[in-house]
């Protein structure tokens, strides 16, 4: 089992839950509105659609795997440049400040399912999937399959472990998160992502 890439993998995960937009307030406002365990059902709905587009992605760059070692260079070059572009306008963007629209979810369930299917509902993430995972090397020839089923767990664990972390800090701190502290884990996030970047490229 190839520790370093499930690290990577579950690194990648965590940063990009972190970036917090329409999804992350929607989870917010439902922790703040209806208690830690609602909000984190919520907060898995958006990691099981993270790891379902991130399953499309990892195996579907495995499946062509004998292009992508042709190919690396380039490849890396260009998932190093997209880490770069995505961590550079995550610090500089602002948190979103209405939640996503979603149907109203009266219990655990719709909760987790109003969020799954919302977050579903922009497939652009699979290009982002396989940018960041090509730019990692996931697909090198090395590990093949499995290195996929590696990556997908770590992405899956990254972002649960995100949306435990944000629900129980919302839940303790109720009324004290502001505008600011949200500013702050989108640059932390993108930075994340920024040394990612150089590292590809390098």
């Amino acid at each position: 089992m190839n520790i370093g890439l499930l690290i990577k993998s579950f690194i990648i995960g965590l940063s990009i839950a972190a970036v917090v937009g329409p999804i992350s307030v929607l989870c917010i406002q439902r922790t703040l509105s209806r208690g830690y365990v609602y909000g984190l059902i919520s907060g898995l709905g958006v990691a099981t659609a993270d790891g379902t587009y991130g399953s499309i992605a990892a195996f579907g760059l495995t499946a062509i795997s004998t292009f992508l070692v042709n190919e690396e260079v380039w490849i890396r070059t260009i998932g190093g440049v997209f880490l770069l572009y995505l961590g550079v306008r995550t610090i500089l963007s602002k948190p979103a400040e209405k939640a996503a629209s979603a149907a109203k979810a009266r219990n655990l369930p719709g909760a987790y399912a109003s969020i799954l299917l919302l977050t579903l509902t922009n497939p652009l993430t699979i290009l982002s999937f396989a940018a960041i995972f090509a730019g990692i090397g996931v697909s090198s020839g090395k590990g093949g399959y499995l290195a996929a089923a590696l990556v997908v767990t770590g992405v899956f664990l990254g972002s649960a472990t995100w949306w435990l972390l944000l629900t129980s800090g919302v839940s303790l701190l109720r009324r004290k998160i502001t505008p600011r502290w949200l500013a702050w884990l989108n640059r932390i996030s993108g930075a994340v992502l920024v040394i990612f970047g150089v590292v590809a490229l390098l």
